[in-house]
């Protein structure tokens, strides 16, 4: 069976990249956006950059930011009524993936209604037509959710996150442009930093990686390894490396799939509104000790990325060990909790293993796994 590979028709990188919105819409004809941006975006005038673009080249728009940091049923549902009276040609989405992943299902639903009830978008839908065009603008340099085909959306009435995986949601466009993740506190750049190097790492050990997706993810690896520390600094080198080590995590991952750091991650999201990429940092270690046996050599070649001096000289249990420590090094350089005590109750810990083993992620992971295997890892991290 062949490999299948989906990107974006265009991207823009670097400083400045927004300025690239208008000649896109104008290009292809599009008349009004409907702009879906979070809250505390507005609030802190982030999106305002792109409004201000917008407005500067008397480009029509409607702005939408009832979306939560873990976008609920309800959020998309809201933001498809809205759409539908907006009048609205094409969508623009600003900030991480919460607005990004709401778009994605909003731009879904409007061009498949029977899909109006969101639940029945998980895992692999059976949509006939391509979202409505979505214009991505990343404020956190993590997600990639600009440049993949998945998106995640909270069953509140389940206590669970839905992962949707549909090649017909992708933007038609992203605008990575660091300026537009400058704002981003510390913390918030480090989970999503750390969320990108989790994609980057899953992705090279998922089990249908290959050598087209391992190309993107070990220079992304490497990517991120050097640049995050000055990301959270603040430094405009440390902004511009993060935002295209993230993009380039996300053009592999989203066409080979995950494992389940992400599995695991997922419940704590919607049980608990762990911020996402914070769940992944403290989860990544242990699972990757839990899935070396069954990587073969590629431990060796993330611990090079992460920049391991040595490793040719190194046995496969020492390159191995290697490769987790440099993970947990980098995380506890960037402020990351070293474990789940303070957020998991031991009592939850039978749902949340249940739902990580009924994750769409799951099944990608290298090793083969069960609800105990998954059980005995939450156990572990309190």
């Amino acid at each position: 069976m062949a490999n299948r590979f989906v990107l974006n028709e265009t991207s823009y990188h670097g400083a400045g990249a927004i300025q690239d919105i208008v000649p896109e819409a104008k290009g292809r004809g599009f008349q009004k956006a409907f702009v879906c941006s979070d809250p505390d975006l507005v609030k802190f005038g982030v999106t305002r950059r792109v409004l201000d673009v917008l407005e500067g080249s008397g480009m029509v728009y409607e702005l939408y930011s009832e979306i939560k940091p873990n976008p609920t049923v309800e959020n998309v549902q809201t933001g498809v009524e809205a759409f539908k009276k907006s009048g609205a040609d094409y969508l623009i989405a600003i900030g991480g993936g919460s607005s990004m992943d709401t778009a994605k299902a909003i731009g879904i639903i409007i061009n498949n209604p029977e899909f109006e009830d969101v639940v029945s978008l998980e895992g692999v839908a059976p949509t006939k037509n391509k979202s409505v065009p979505i214009f991505a603008v990343p404020t956190t340099a993590g997600t990639a959710a600009e440049v993949t085909i998945n998106y995640v959306i909270t069953d509140v009435a389940k206590n669970r996150k839905m992962v949707c995986v549909d090649p017909k949601d992708i933007p038609v466009v992203a605008f990575v442009d660091p300026e537009m993740m400058s704002t981003m506190p510390k913390g918030l750049t480090a989970a999503t930093g750390m969320d990108a190097l989790t994609h980057a790492i899953e992705g090279y050990i998922t089990a249908g990686a290959w050598e087209l997706s391992d190309m993107f993810h070990i220079k992304a690896i490497e990517i991120i390894a050097r640049s995050l520390r000055g990301a959270v600094d603040n430094t405009p080198e440390g902004r511009a490396d993060m935002a295209l080590g993230q993009y380039v995590a996300g053009m592999g991952f989203s066409n080979v799939g995950l494992g389940i750091v992400h599995s695991m991650a997922h419940p704590l999201g919607a049980l608990y509104d762990t911020p996402h990429g914070v769940a992944n940092a403290i989860i990544l270690p242990t699972v990757m000790e839990y899935n070396a046996e069954a990587t073969g050599e590629k431990y060796r070649e993330i611990a090079r990325a992460m920049g391991v001096q040595g490793v040719d000289d190194m046995s496969q249990e020492e390159y191995r060990k290697a490769a987790v420590d440099a993970v947990k090094k980098l995380s506890q350089d960037v402020g990351i909790p070293a474990d789940l005590k303070e957020i998991v109750k031991r009592e939850d810990i039978p749902f949340l293993a249940q739902s990580a083993y009924d994750d769409a992620c799951r099944p990608g992971n290298p090793k083969e796994t069960s609800v105990e295997d998954i059980t005995k890892l939450y156990e572990s991290l309190i």
